[in-house]
């Protein structure tokens, strides 16, 4: 791999030569997409014991309480038999379809920035008494992305024997989207799969109680009598009792770590925003493969809302893997403009600044490691 263009500036403390994320055009096969179904790395080895309700709110230890429930509750036979679809007697003829379970079939969190959703749906995965092979856990956007790997049927018909779906950041914001995910989890249900979602309460929401909920309830329309609605309040935990992220280093720095650290890659801000204009999202994951630091020189706002969205998918990717992002430039929360974090995909972007910054701040350790 060549080096990034900001590497050609102070002078290495080390022989190698770090990576570049611009250099990467990764191929991801269709099945690799659902193999990779599973929680991301940074959530391998979360349980509802490791959850650490905030004691100022009870929301958050009931939640764990009825997910445990819920997760014990799916240790029975799939509700359409064995998992898979059948044949009917003696292997003639079609079965009869399944009856659905009466009463909820799925759970929604409901809750703002950071209240740990995301470590409860995936303690739910791991709780749930199946095997791995019949659990899927995936964010909306990957969700998408099988659809249009695999197409829609195809999708239906690999989910369909699972026992849980857990669909991660359920986003309200693409119409489109949402009525093709919809149509896909009526079908799931059909078949007998539980399934479990989180998405954010907006920014400018958080005192309007359900509104999340109510959203998302909305827009699956066909769907909402199937989930039981939990409320989890609290603050963003990335940020709660920790010190501020830390300021933007120089390029010199940057450069430094990235020479000093295995692993690392060293890219050009803008270039790097240009890079990810020619890679698909869905690939996002496979760009950051064996990268242990992410250095980023330059770093300004980005130009237009296409562009930002991409750097949200990266963002997502990056926290999934734990990957220290060390930058200069500007700071993080300035990365999008007043009216991005206004319109309609600003708990995206909110999302995406608090992620890296918690990962700026894993990352202050490889500047202090000179």
């Amino acid at each position: 791999m060549s080096s990034s263009p900001a590497a050609s500036g102070p002078t290495p403390i080390a022989e190698a030569t770090p990576l570049s994320l611009c250099a990467r055009e990764p191929h991801v096969p269709a099945d690799r997409l659902v193999a990779e179904m599973v929680p991301p790395p940074r959530f391998d080895s979360v349980r509802f014991s490791t959850y650490i309700p905030d004691p100022d709110q009870p929301s958050q230890t009931e939640a764990v309480h009825v997910l445990e429930s819920f997760a014990a509750g799916l240790g029975g036979a799939h509700a359409g038999g064995a998992g898979r679809p059948r044949r009917g007697f003696l292997g003639f003829g079609k079965a009869k379809a399944p009856k659905t379970p009466a009463g909820p079939r799925g759970v929604y969190l409901d809750g703002g920035y950071g209240v740990g959703k995301t470590h409860l749906l995936a303690s739910l995965w791991h709780a749930t008494p199946a095997e791995p092979s019949l659990k899927a856990f995936g964010t909306f956007v990957e969700l998408t992305n099988l659809v249009g790997a695999l197409g829609f049927q195809q999708t239906v018909q690999t989910l369909s024997g699972h026992r849980l779906l857990c669909i991660d950041e359920f986003e309200l914001d693409d119409p489109g989207d949402t009525v093709l995910v919809s149509t896909l989890l009526g079908k799931l249900v059909d078949a007998g799969v539980a399934l479990a979602a989180t998405s954010n309460t907006l920014p400018g929401k958080l005192g309007e109680g359900r509104f999340a909920a109510a959203d998302f309830l909305r827009e699956i329309q066909g769907l909402s009598a199937r989930f039981r609605t939990l409320r989890i309040d609290g603050e963003d935990y990335r940020h709660r009792g920790l010190p501020e992220a830390p300021a933007p280093y120089s390029d010199e720095q940057v450069t430094n770590a990235a020479y000093a650290t295995e692993g690392a890659s060293l890219d050009d801000f803008p270039h790097l925003l240009d890079h990810l204009a020619r890679v698909h999202p869905s690939r996002y994951g496979a760009l950051t493969d064996g990268i242990r630091a992410v250095c980023l020189t330059d770093v300004r706002p980005v130009p237009d809302q296409s562009t930002a969205l991409r750097l949200v998918v990266l963002a997502d990717r990056l926290y999934d893997r734990e990957v220290p992002v060390l930058a200069s430039g500007l700071p993080f929360d300035r990365l999008f403009s007043e009216e991005m974090l206004k319109g309609g995909y600003r708990k995206k972007y909110f999302r995406a600044i608090s992620r890296l910054t918690a990962l700026a701040r894993d990352a202050k350790g490889l500047v202090e490691a000179q």
